[in-house]
């Protein structure tokens, strides 16, 4: 069978959705056939993700309800009811816990799960009145495991998963299916700032921050996008439909 159309007119809304992991998996539900609108904070990687897979752009601050609101109807406007959202914005922020500032922690938080409850609220009766309703949540291996000097973040995502897990629980017996992806180290640029960090902070060179960073993965390498958008678009199909509450691991055997 075709993968062309097994999507085809439903609507996907990515959040965080011009670069990595959300610019893959917007590419992968536009190949299955999917009207894709695209969100994000900065319009240039935005317009061009959109280009790529002839989707709506939509400039909005995950942060701030009522610009979720509007960016949200402004989604529909174009491509109709919310049938599948990807909860992927976040942000990544290092430092050890005794040193870590409240704003740091606030920022985290708001932009990891506080957006991520938002986000879902603002879809919830389009993905509940749709016969194949998808939301699926980016979290990350941290939110298995505790992570040294990222408290905070490991923190946001534990939360993200537990999010996750009750929403799968409280709507079983609809339409709507809620799963996560948890990656490892990914090819994206979060990782590339996550190398400066560790070169600022640790004196390292460039190369060998990312080495580092690269061996924290069984693997002994970064984890490559497309993998996880073919995941995601996997989770979003209509045969997906008894996959709920899974968090499906995306780090090559570093969780084994």
């Amino acid at each position: 069978m075709s993968t062309n159309n097994w999507l085809e007119g439903r609507h996907a809304l990515v959040t965080g959705g011009g670069t990595g992991i959300g610019a893959s998996a917007a590419t992968h539900l536009h190949s299955a056939g999917a009207k894709v609108s695209l969100l994000g904070r900065r319009l240039g990687p935005l317009e061009r993700t959109a280009a790529i897979v002839s989707g709506s752009v939509h400039q909005c601050d995950v942060t701030d309800r009522a610009a979720i609101e509007q960016a949200f109807a402004a989604a529909r406007a174009a491509n109709g009811p919310i049938e599948m959202l990807i909860v992927n914005a976040g942000i990544a922020e290092s430092a050890p816990f005794a040193k870590m500032t409240r704003d740091s922690w606030d920022r985290i938080i708001a932009v990891n799960l506080t957006a991520a409850f938002e986000s879902v609220q603002a879809a919830l009766p389009d993905l509940l009145a749709s016969e194949n309703g998808r939301l699926v949540f980016v979290a990350s291996v941290a939110s298995l495991r505790g992570v040294p000097y990222a408290a905070h973040y490991a923190a946001s995502k534990h939360g993200l998963l537990g999010l996750m897990r009750s929403l799968a629980a409280e709507y079983a017996k609809t339409k709507l299916t809620v799963n996560a992806v948890c990656p490892g180290y990914v090819d994206t640029p979060m990782t590339d700032q996550s190398v400066a960090r560790v070169s600022q902070i640790t004196g390292r060179s460039e190369e060998q921050a990312r080495g580092a960073i690269t061996n924290m993965n069984a693997s002994g390498r970064l984890v490559d996008p497309d993998g996880i958008g073919t995941m995601i678009l996997t989770l979003c199909l209509p045969k997906s439909r008894d996959i709920n509450g899974a968090a499906v691991t995306i780090d090559g055997g570093t969780s084994a």
